[in-house]
């Protein structure tokens, strides 16, 4: 289960709360402000985290980068394609 917490109430109770993650497997979502800054896990809910990034597969554009490596003129394609995405109302693009 997944608590929210202010930053304050970290600092009061930063020994319980730590003793919460490591010991009962606690996650917390520490808010300033209401507005959340940062997470607290265990260690291996990090590993998990961390390997299935490492996991992850490019998709879309992000793909296309390491596919079409020996294409001459790949990144001038992949560029067009952002900018009209970008423009596109329809969906969000990421910059590259």
């Amino acid at each position: 289960m997944t608590k929210i917490v202010g930053v304050a109430e970290v600092k009061r109770h930063f020994s319980e709360v730590i003793g919460n993650v490591s010991h009962k497997g606690e996650r917390f979502i520490i808010e300033r402000k209401g507005k959340p800054v940062a997470a607290l896990v265990s260690i291996s809910d990090l590993e998990s985290i961390e390997k299935a990034g490492a996991k992850g597969e490019k998709r879309g554009l992000l793909a296309a980068i390491g596919a079409w490596d020996d294409f001459e003129g790949i990144e001038e394609v992949i560029e067009g394609i952002y900018e009209k995405r970008k423009k596109s109302k329809e969906r969000r693009v990421r910059r590259l």
